[in-house]
């Protein structure tokens, strides 16, 4: 399998599973602090999908810097890989939130 790919999909996963772990987590400190936990794990869903494209794709504003950097140069293989693995991250958590929603019976 290439390296393309597999970083991609490693972004995918990495970005639905803290969608859905972070939900999940959410819903039990609202079992434990009494409130509702399908509306606090439909927030946190929704309120988490940024951070974890954030942390799926490295963490930090350095990718954003190699598109900037490459596709401005000219060199636009490496920003168009960049936009992609941003691409596989958003997916990832999207499809976690959808699943969260979903399980939750939300509406949203």
């Amino acid at each position: 399998m290439s390296v393309f790919l597999s970083k991609a999909i490693l972004d995918f996963f990495i970005a639905f599973g803290i969608v859905l772990g972070g939900a999940m987590v959410g819903g039990v400190g609202a079992v434990i602090s009494l409130q509702p936990p399908t509306h606090t794990m439909l927030e946190v869903a929704d309120r988490i999908k940024i951070w974890a494209m954030a942390a799926a794709i490295g963490g930090t504003i350095d990718p954003m810097r190699v598109i900037e950097s490459n596709f401005l140069g000219g060199n636009l293989s490496p920003a168009i890989k960049q936009v992609l693995f941003l691409l596989f991250a958003f997916l990832g958590a999207h499809m976690g939130s959808e699943l969260v929603k979903w399980v939750c019976g939300g509406k949203e």
